[in-house]
Parts: structure tokens; sequence; C-alpha cells
């Protein structure tokens, strides 16, 4: 499973990796190895682990090439304000690399139930 998330540290990704986090026996239990990614920096997203206890790899892809690849990259808007980010989004990859299921309406603090 690859997870994208727009900034380490921020509200809403912390409270997702938290969430998943607290049920990452759930997740080997049923054979799934987690990735998260995002835009930020090697040591943005080192300290990120370290804060929160992250048992998972996070991707820093400050070139945005797997962001982009995965075409979770465009335009958003937050108080009125559009710009360019990172769409929240989850994908399950199966064993063989196939995309089962795409996940883009993640619940931040429920992002396990949305998996499993």
């Amino acid at each position: 499973m690859v997870f994208f998330y727009p900034k380490a540290s921020t509200p809403g990704c912390t409270a997702e990796a938290c969430d998943l986090r607290d049920n990452f026996e759930k997740f080997k239990a049923n054979n799934f190895a987690l990735l998260g990614i995002s835009a930020d920096s090697a040591k943005a997203q080192a300290k990120f682990i370290e804060k929160y206890d992250l048992p998972f790899p996070l991707l820093a892809d400050e070139d945005k090439e797997v962001i982009k690849a995965f075409g979770v990259w465009g335009p958003k808007k937050f108080m009125g304000k559009e710009y360019d980010g990172i769409h929240r989004t989850t994908f399950v990859i199966d064993e063989n690399g196939i995309i089962e299921e795409v996940i883009e309406n993640v619940k931040t603090k429920d992002h396990t139930s949305q998996i499993l």
C-alpha cells in the first residue's frame, strides 16, 4: 500500500500516519506493507518518523517524480486560494504490482478502516 500525503507533521497528515501506526499490526496480519510519500525532505521525513514512532518507511520525493507518476499532483483549493499540491490519495497494490484500489477521499483519522 502506498499513501501520498501533503506535508509531514501537519495536523491531517499526522492524524493519518498515527492511525496507520496504531493499526500497523492489523496491516502486518493481512500481509500489507506500507509506504508513505510526500515532497518533504529526507530530514523532515526522518523527524516525522522519529517524533511519532512510525513503523513504516516514508519516501522523500522532493523532485515529485513518483508523486507525478501516480498522478496525485495538481490544483487544490484551501481557504479560497488555488495552488498546486499533493492530493491525499492511497493506492492498494497487490504483490504483482497491480493497483487493486485507489482511495481518494481519505479520512485521516479512520484511514485504516477504509483500507482494510
